[in-house]
């Protein structure tokens, strides 16, 4: 039943407030209101049953909700009247965006280093990024020389004098890259043809044990890996054919990775390292079954005297296998996007200036070598090779941002910044010289040393 209208007061919007229920509590009234001897209009905000005052203390009330409430939940609707209520602090706002953004800035930081850090599952974290044997304060400096001596590549090796500084800054280089390269490509310093359906690590793997079936190498082979870098070839290689192989490198760094990846691999027993210059390696004749250099000799000034060294520690009949940087005969020395693609590669790369593809098996023939096969493995019907160097904006930003931070955090030495955007200026000239067809990374040569003296000395 309805009562009087003139018993209902309406509230602000003119409509009328019912009492409440009987299950219900007595509403809450401030107290300002009951003295006054107002009726309140509207109640509460959000509250249709409050219509009468109430004679509970406000002082009672406010630590029974502190009480039952956890800190920052109790709306001061509840017990403050409406023209008590105070706006939020500017500052508390201020607080609560900061903190929020710390917070998700220390998530980000997490994935990038941490889940995105490694390129392998035993390979380098970003914040382990040391650059070599180099003392962390020298870093910079030593970019600085290194591209100082590189800047113009086809001079560095136009003299002996030059030519003999070559190595030095190769052991600078890789002093500086070994640990980035581990971190964004893995514990392969090389490239590979694409595959269908298979992965980047998996086309890598295949590309490595190509040169195992090349050789012909089984167990007992003692096989030598020429630039063996950290090891990540030699470990494919003896794992799939069951041979012994010993790697030298130029770089003290290297050897000390490559021996740890071993041991975690297991293949420590089969698997050696030397520190040591290829154009003069520190080897018996004769000593080596097989041997092979993946991407490695283009470091040197004149590839005879790294292929004289392999041909005189291999046994007759040893068959050695390349894969080679070269320029293709579709380069251009007249075509200025050609010259810088070419001219930023050996810039970004150590090189003292990039063979012609039909130098190499007249090279091998004149240390005394027979040409067994000769291959550009980049043609069709193989995938293109540079599509792993095709990294979006966004993982190249977030390579930068993570070198960047951790850098200003001291993880990482002044200097890596530097090295990081050479690297990626670098992938953008062996993008083109891919997608032009001037450039190739792997044409394949298969060597062997003749079977008798007398034979190498006809040729």
């Amino acid at each position: 039943m309805q009562g009087n209208r003139s018993d209902r007061s309406p509230n602000p919007r003119g409509r009328p407030i019912r009492s409440p229920p009987a299950h219900l509590p007595a509403p809450i009234r401030s107290r300002s209101d009951a003295s006054a001897g107002q009726k309140n209009p509207g109640g509460f905000r959000g509250n249709p049953y409050i219509s009468k005052p109430t004679q509970i203390p406000r002082l009672l009330v406010v630590p029974l909700l502190l009480r039952l409430l956890p800190p920052r939940q109790v709306p001061p609707c509840l017990f403050l009247p409406p023209c008590e209520q105070q706006p939020r602090a500017p500052g508390m706002e201020a607080a609560t965006m900061a903190w929020t953004a710390a917070v998700a800035g220390v998530g980000l930081v997490y994935w990038f280093v941490w889940v995105m850090g490694s390129a392998e599952v035993k390979g380098k974290r970003a914040v382990d990024l040391k650059m070599g044997s180099i003392n962390r304060d020298n870093v910079k400096d030593k970019y600085t020389q290194y591209w100082s001596f590189f800047r113009r590549p086809k001079e560095t090796a136009t003299d002996e004098a030059s030519a003999e500084k070559v190595p030095a800054f190769v052991d600078t280089f890789y002093n500086l890259v070994t640990d980035i390269y581990e971190w964004g490509w893995g514990q392969s310093f090389h490239f590979s043809p694409s595959l269908p359906g298979r992965s980047h690590r998996d086309a890598t793997r295949v590309h490595e044990e190509r040169v195992a079936d090349l050789l012909k190498a089984k167990p007992g082979h003692r096989l030598l890996d020429v630039g063996c870098g950290v090891g990540g070839p030699m470990r494919a290689i003896a794992a799939h054919s069951g041979s012994n192989v010993v790697g030298i490198t130029i770089n003290e760094y290297q050897v000390n990775r490559a021996r740890s990846h071993n041991r975690k691999a297991g293949l420590d027993s089969r698997c050696e390292v030397v520190c040591g210059n290829f154009m003069s390696m520190p080897f018996d004749d004769a000593s080596f079954d097989g041997a092979y250099s993946i991407e490695a000799t283009c470091h040197a000034p004149r590839l005879q005297d790294v292929y004289g060294e392999v041909f005189r520690v291999l046994k007759p009949g040893g068959l050695y296998v390349s894969y080679e940087w070269v320029t293709t005969a579709l380069y251009r020395a007249e075509d200025p996007d050609h010259v810088e693609a070419i001219h930023g590669i050996e810039r970004g790369d150590a090189l003292p200036g990039l063979r012609r593809q039909d130098e190499i098996a007249s090279i091998a023939k004149e240390v005394g070598f027979e040409v067994v096969q000769e291959l550009d493995l980049a043609l069709p019907p193989a995938l293109p090779w540079w599509t792993r160097l095709k990294m979006g904006r966004l993982a190249y930003w977030r390579n930068s941002l993570v070198v960047r931070v951790l850098t200003i955090l001291r993880v990482a030495p002044k200097g890596v910044v530097e090295v990081h955007e050479m690297l990626y200026e670098t992938a953008q000239h062996l993008t083109r010289g891919g997608e032009t067809g001037i450039f190739t990374p792997m044409h394949m040569v298969l060597l062997r040393k003749p079977s008798t003296a007398a034979a190498a000395e006809s040729k």
